[in-house]
């Protein structure tokens, strides 16, 4: 990944979070192979993996010696360091899950959730962030990462329709977590959640440029760019359900026609089987898929796409079959390296890693937690404030 270090003010937390995440993907490995992944010197990453290694996060070790000399200290995750917690909030469900640094899911609980008050609904989550959490003697917990249905703050898209958290408009669902469960909680949307997941512990360990279609309820996509996630100018890049690939099609929540997760998600699947069938619904699901895999190809010329989610495997193996062959795209290469379309190899699971990573993430540099945070103020910085505050206990 080309995760880069920088000299700006405040620096040092951020390339703290950067030098943890390239140990993350690619350790064990040394301090000297890190300072040239990141572009810091070598005393910069020594001075930053100690701090590191002081306050738990990492484990070092020293290589078999095959020459003259020390062989240098190799650095992995100390996944016991620090734990977060992931929560999926869907429009039916909520998945809870403790995980360690590594993004090893420790415990989870999964509770169906009907259509009752956000109050409620809130209070069920707290309760079950408390739960996974409480089994885990001495383990220092550094935030709550929550990953919903997007849009954010789009009038005519954002908590309307099936696929969203309909009427939650206006609820402080921040302030009101943050409240019950007593710890920093960072909020993304569930497809960049899993796209980040997917780029920490699946395809994105090896690929730098991806684009990952979320078909969950609904359906999302996310650009992975360099290994940074595409977030646009409001956070909202990558709703590629709302394209409107249906002339005079069905009507749309959002007040379009047309939109491509009117046909394919889960919610259409439902939907629509119970019209036409399985059989159907893919036969009327594939060209639409194949659709968006051609403008996704055109307008971001990925090494490759990947999708996943909550989708049966059975079913998103049936539908890609039907999908082929594909259209014409900038994808179309005879040096291809990878297929045009993947499949996650993380599955559901890529939405929980990825949000408990944005509370890993935001302890580790707050700067970048504040876009997630819902607050323009530097914040303290958590990792080290902890740090100290047991060292003076």
């Amino acid at each position: 990944m080309e995760l880069k270090g920088t000299n700006q003010e405040y620096g040092r937390p951020y390339n703290r979070r950067i030098v943890l995440e390239t140990i993350r993907l690619q350790g064990p490995i040394a301090r000297g192979e890190i300072a040239k992944r990141v572009g810091l010197t070598v005393q910069t990453v020594s001075t930053i993996t100690r701090e590191l290694e002081e306050q738990g996060f990492l484990l070092g070790a020293r290589e078999v010696r095959k020459l003259r000399g020390y062989p240098p200290t190799t650095l992995t995750i100390n996944p016991d360091g620090g734990y977060a917690i992931g929560v999926h909030l869907s429009p039916r469900w909520v998945d809870v899950a403790l995980i360690n640094l590594r993004g090893e899911i420790v415990r989870r609980f999964h509770r169906k959730l009907p259509r009752i008050s956000p109050k409620t609904v809130l209070g069920v989550i707290a309760d079950l962030v408390e739960r996974v959490a409480k089994p885990q003697p001495g383990g220092r917990m550094l935030g709550v990462g929550l990953a919903m249905p997007g849009p954010f703050d789009v009038e005519s898209m954002s908590f309307i329709g099936p696929t969203t958290l309909e009427g939650w408009r206006g609820v402080p669902i921040r302030e009101h977590l943050a409240a019950m469960a007593g710890l920093p909680i960072f909020i993304e949307s569930d497809h960049a959640s899993a796209a980040l997941g997917e780029r920490l512990y699946g395809v994105g360990r090896k690929v730098r440029d991806f684009y990952y279609i979320y078909f969950g309820v609904g359906l999302g996509g996310r650009m992975v760019q360099d290994g940074a996630i595409v977030r646009g100018g409001y956070g909202n890049a990558g709703e590629i359900g709302h394209l409107p690939l249906v002339p005079d099609g069905e009507p749309c929540p959002c007040g379009n026609v047309g939109c491509l997760e009117r046909y394919l998600s889960c919610e259409a699947m439902e939907r629509r089987a119970a019209d036409i069938g399985l059989d159907g619904w893919i036969a009327e699901a594939a060209p639409l898929l194949r659709r968006a895999i051609a403008v996704t190809e055109n307008l971001f010329d990925p090494q490759t796409i990947v999708i996943g989610g909550i989708v049966p495997p059975d079913i998103l193996s049936r539908l890609l079959a039907a999908a082929e062959p594909l259209l014409h795209s900038v994808a179309e290469r005879a040096a291809r390296e990878l297929p045009r379309v993947m499949r996650s190899p993380s599955g559901e699971d890529a939405v929980l890693r990825g949000a408990a990573s944005l509370a890993v993430s935001g302890a580790l540099s707050p700067r970048f937690g504040l876009m997630f945070a819902g607050d323009d103020e530097p914040k303290l910085d958590l990792a080290n404030a902890r740090a100290k505050a047991e060292s003076r206990g």
